[in-house]
C-alpha cells in the first residue's frame, strides 16, 4: 500500500505542499458549504417598512424572548445565529422547524453557538407570530 508521503514524493510534491493542498481544500469545503465557523455571524439586515399586525405581535414577542441571542432583527449577534440567513429559508427550514427549536431545543447544527435549549418561557400563542415575524424579514431580505 503506497502513503501519502511516497504519493507526494512519486509526484514531485513536498509534504509541505501536500498538507497546504488539504487544508485549502478543508476551507474550501467549509465556505462552499456556506457554513460560519466563527461566533458573532451578524449579517445586514433591511428591516421592513411595514409588518403584518401578527408579525408585529411576533416582533414584540421576538424582542422579549429571541433578541438577546439573535439580535433586533434576526441578524445574529456573539451568542446566536442570524435568522435571515439563507440556511433558514423555508424550504429548507419550515416554520415546524422554527416550533420546535423554540419549544424542544435544536442541537447545534449550522453554527458554532452551541445547542439551543428549549424556550419553556414563551407563550405557545406566540410561537406562530414569532414566526410570521422572522418570515417576513426574511422576505424582505430576498429569503423566500
Amino acid at each position: 500500500m503506497i502513503t501519502t508521503v511516497q504519493l507526494a514524493a512519486r509526484c514531485g510534491l513536498s509534504m509541505t505542499v501536500n498538507l497546504h493542498f488539504f487544508a485549502a481544500l478543508f476551507v474550501t469545503a467549509v465556505m462552499i458549504a456556506g457554513l460560519d465557523t466563527a461566533h458573532g455571524a451578524e449579517v445586514p439586515v433591511t428591516q421592513p417598512q411595514r409588518l403584518s399586525a401578527e408579525a408585529q405581535r411576533g416582533k414584540a414577542a421576538f424582542e422579549q424572548y429571541c433578541q438577546q441571542c439573535h439580535g433586533d432583527w434576526g441578524q445574529g449577534s456573539q451568542s446566536g445565529p442570524p435568522l435571515i440567513h439563507k440556511i433558514y429559508e423555508p424550504s429548507h427550514h419550515g416554520d415546524a422547524a422554527f416550533f420546535f427549536a423554540i419549544t424542544r431545543g435544536s442541537r447545534q447544527h449550522h453554527w458554532n453557538f452551541g445547542n439551543m435549549p428549549p424556550q419553556p418561557q414563551v407563550k405557545q400563542d406566540d410561537i406562530p407570530a414569532i414566526i410570521r415575524f422572522v418570515r417576513e424579514v426574511q422576505e424582505v431580505n430576498g429569503i423566500r
